[in-house]
Formats: structure tokens, sequence, C-alpha cells
């Protein structure tokens, strides 16, 4: 077991938006602990939904040069790619799975940087799929 942990888009807004609440302990905890032991996987998907959220969607925007801050430190995990091969797969998922179609894409994606866990709150806690693990830190 390699320990990687894929984190969704909700994930790490929460461990930047203090306004979240309970949830912004819990994800900044997350996000620190993987920061320090270098396990933590996004994608290119949750680089830029973050980047979206972060400066419009918060209750507090983080500033422009803030967001951007926040993905060039994010730059340093693992990012995947998600490439044709990624959007093939993803529709596989969604067919399967019900899924959204970005939300397929996520699994998708952890399933390519080869985690073990998928750290979400829009999906089916403790599903597997393919050698993921769906996870709601909140729950």
């Amino acid at each position: 077991m390699n320990g990687k942990t894929f984190l969704d888009t909700n994930i790490v807004v929460y461990a930047h938006d203090r306004t979240s609440g309970e949830k912004y302990k819990i994800a900044k905890e997350i996000f620190e602990k993987l920061w320090k032991e270098r396990r933590g996987i996004l994608s290119t998907q949750v680089l830029q939904e973050f980047f979206y959220i972060a400066t419009i969607k918060i209750r507090d925007p983080l500033s422009l040069l803030k967001a951007k801050e926040v993905v060039e430190k994010l730059l340093h995990w693992q990012v995947v790619v998600n490439d044709g091969r990624n959007i093939l797969q993803a529709i596989e998922i969604h067919k399967k799975y019900k899924y959204s179609f970005w939300d397929s894409l996520i699994v998708q994606a952890a399933i390519s940087g080869e985690a073990e866990v998928l750290l979400t709150e829009d999906l089916q806690n403790g599903q597997v799929i393919d050698s993921v693990k769906i996870v709601n830190p909140f729950e």
C-alpha cells in the first residue's frame, strides 16, 4: 500500500475557506497532514475548479494572487493530467455507476494516480471503484 490520497475539489476549497466552520478545520488538518507526508494527489480538474470556486463562489473569496499562490504550491503534489484516456475511462465510470461525468473524471484521476483513498463529500462513502476507496471525511 502506498497510502496516497486523492483530494476532491471540495476538500481543497474547505481547507482554504475560513468561513466553512467545522469543515474548514477538518479539511485543513487533512491537507496539512498530506502535505507533510507528501501523499496527496490532485488533478488538473481539481486545480481549475479550486481556482474558480475560491475566487468567486465562497463567502469570503481569495484574491486572485492568493488563489494563484495556492495553485502554485499544489503543483508540488502529484498532479494527474486528464488526458484522452482518462476522459474515456471517466465515461465508462459514468455509465456504470451513474455519477456525473465530472465526478467520474475525479474518480478516474484518483485511479490513474494510484490513490488508495479518494476524499470527497460528493460520492458514496465507503464505495470502492477499481482500487480506490471513497471516503467522506465529514461523516
